[in-house]
Formats: structure tokens, C-alpha cells, sequence
């Protein structure tokens, strides 16, 4: 049988059936990978959620700054004007500031040799009529950013090293990543081909996946030296993961179609 005959749809049924089922199963275990990234990435800033910090600090590294800090510097609470807020002396600031950017930052919270310089006492006094549970100003500032108790407070009281997979990870990954996604992802574009859809959409599609897939992983360890890459990383990752993960279903939608549809006259060769 020549080559361009070959297409999925003229297979039996039976094949189809179990070729689908294998499809529906590598789709499965795409979401279950984007998943477990986003599951195992998420938690290095200790905040809530994926977020750009926690990819930075994954491929790069990157030094989180407690938000207090960045609370203090923009010159929080003065920049509000708000009827009802304190304003932070500028003595004071600076005690917050240098306590959290000590070494004694759950000691010295609320530390009695220090009396009133005491942290405790200097966020009681200018800053729970805002961020307290019971406030009403804010807008509900005080319910999203408590600070009535020492646990609310070191939620944004300590700035953190980040540190990137170690190379040794690195490299084991990579050796599993390069080799089995490879793999996979030559299937997946094999059976692409066999499919009956226009071969200018095959073409580019199959272009594209293999060139998320080596941007996605080489970029990984670019951006270990050069952090703009992390762009390259979450491109190419999203490049190859949405067009592999279409490229899976239009599979299955051919595998199902009438046999004319798309299909073009064969022109026997000489």
C-alpha cells in the first residue's frame, strides 16, 4: 500500500476503538503532568498559587522580598489617603525595617526589653485600625492582610532565598523528559500524519510541536545563567503542551470521520 493511502479512518473499527482509548489515556497523563507542575512549582514562594516568583526561583533562582518590606519602602500607609489611617512616623518605619532585615525576626517581635520599639507595639498601634479582623477601614484590608497575631504576621514578615534545581535534578530530568516525551511526541506526529487533514496544517503543526519541545527543555538550562529565558520556557512549553494535546484530538476526530472527508484523489505514482 502506498503511503499516502495509509489513513487512520480505513482501519477497522476494533483498531480505531483501541487506538482512541490510547489517545484519551496520553491526554490523561498530559493534564496530570501540567498538574503535578503546577503542584510541585507553586509552593517554593509560599504563597498561594503558581506564580512567575516560583518560576523564577525554579529555573533561575530568585530572592523574595517579604512583603512588609515592599509594604514599607513604597511608604505604606502614607501613599493611601486614607481618612482614618495613621501615619507611620519615619522612626518607626525605619525600626520595622531594620527588625525585618535582621536575623531576629520571630525573637524580637514582640521582645519586652525592647518596650515600646517593640515590633508588636508599633504594628498594634499604627497598624491594626486597618489590618485587624475587627476594622472597619480598609475595604476589607484586615480580613486579606491580618496582622491582630504573631502567624499573620510572619506570613509576610521573612524575605527567602530561592534557590533552582540542582543540576543533578536538572540533568536526571532531562534525560527522562528528552527521551520519553521525545518519544511520545514522534507518535504523536506520526499518527498526525496518517491523518486526512489538509498537509499544510499537519506540516506546521508537527514544526511546531518539536520546536516547543527543544525550547522548553533547552531553555531550561539557559535559564540558569540568563533569566529571560524563563519566557522561552513557559512559550515553548505552552507551544508544545496545547498543540501535542490538539494534535491527540484531531487523532481521535479522524480516526471517526467519514472516510471522504478531507481526503483528496490519489494520484498513483509512475
Amino acid at each position: 500500500m502506498d503511503h499516502e493511502q495509509i489513513r487512520l479512518r480505513n482501519f477497522c473499527p476494533a483498531v480505531r476503538f483501541g487506538l482512541t482509548c490510547l489517545l484519551i489515556t496520553i491526554l490523561g497523563g498530559y493534564a496530570s503532568s501540567f498538574l503535578h507542575m503546577v503542584d510541585h512549582h507553586s509552593k517554593r514562594d509560599e504563597q498561594p498559587g503558581l506564580s512567575l516568583t516560583d518560576l523564577r526561583g525554579a529555573y533561575h533562582g530568585v530572592r523574595v522580598i517579604a512583603p512588609m518590606v515592599t509594604a514599607l519602602e513604597m511608604n505604606h500607609p502614607e501613599e493611601l489617603d486614607m481618612e482614618g489611617a495613621n501615619p507611620l512616623h519615619p522612626e518607626d518605619r525605619q525600626t520595622l525595617l531594620r527588625w525585618l532585615n535582621s536575623d531576629r525576626i520571630s525573637e524580637d517581635y514582640d521582645n519586652l526589653d525592647l518596650g515600646d520599639a517593640a515590633p508588636a507595639e508599633i504594628l498594634a498601634i499604627n497598624c491594626l485600625n486597618c489590618h485587624s479582623r475587627q476594622a472597619t477601614l480598609g475595604e476589607g484590608v484586615g480580613e486579606r492582610i491580618p496582622l491582630d497575631y504573631w502567624d499573620d504576621v510572619r506570613s509576610i514578615s521573612f524575605s527567602r532565598e530561592i534557590n533552582p534545581t540542582s543540576v543533578e535534578i536538572l540533568t536526571t530530568s532531562t534525560h527522562t523528559h528528552a527521551l520519553t516525551m521525545g518519544v511520545l511526541t514522534v507518535v504523536i506526529c506520526g499518527l498526525l500524519l496518517a491523518t486526512s487533514f489538509p498537509r499544510i496544517l499537519v506540516h506546521g503543526s508537527i514544526f511546531l510541536i518539536g520546536a516547543g519541545l527543544l525550547a522548553d527543555l533547552g531553555a531550561q538550562w539557559l535559564a540558569r545563567l540568563w533569566e529571560p529565558f524563563i519566557w522561552l520556557i513557559l512559550v515553548g512549553g505552552g507551544v508544545y503542551g496545547g498543540l501535542a494535546s490538539l494534535a491527540l484530538v484531531a487523532v481521535m476526530i479522524d480516526l471517526w470521520l467519514p472516510r471522504g472527508v478531507f481526503c483528496r484523489p490519489h494520484s498513483p505514482q509512475s
